[in-house]
């Protein structure tokens, strides 16, 4: 008595990526946990701006989870000490302590790097 057993990796393929087959739906859950975490670790309105796709990568689906905020990349990296000049006014202004502040320069001390995306990937296994 003997077996043959054929595997169709098309076939597989295909069912692994159809749009409604369990791996995309159970990829898409995991990724919206991951998204939650972001969310709540996000600082400020950051978190509004974090959104999830599903693709077709190289090696098959890929999940990811993306903040689209212009001022990301200062939060996940950091700065160093910097001076801030205004660019379209004479002056700069902003409130301290529910006083507005007039200043030609600020220096600012900088920041330290903030993470919040390895964090959220990391709680969201």
């Amino acid at each position: 008595m003997s077996v043959e057993v054929r595997v169709d990796q098309g076939a597989i393929r295909r069912l692994l990526r159809a749009r409604g087959g369990p791996a995309r739906r159970k990829l898409q859950q995991r990724v919206d946990r991951v998204a939650r975490f972001a969310r709540a670790e996000a600082p400020g309105s950051m978190g509004d701006y974090i959104v999830t796709e599903i693709r077709d990568g190289p090696r098959g689906l890929e999940g990811a989870v993306i903040c689209t905020h212009p001022k990301v990349r200062l939060v996940l990296d950091g700065t160093r000490p910097h001076l801030i000049r205004p660019r379209r006014a004479k002056v700069l202004w902003f409130e301290v302590g529910g006083n507005v502040v007039f200043a030609k320069l600020v220096r600012h001390p900088g920041v330290q790097p903030n993470n919040f995306l390895a964090r959220a990937l990391r709680l969201g296994r």
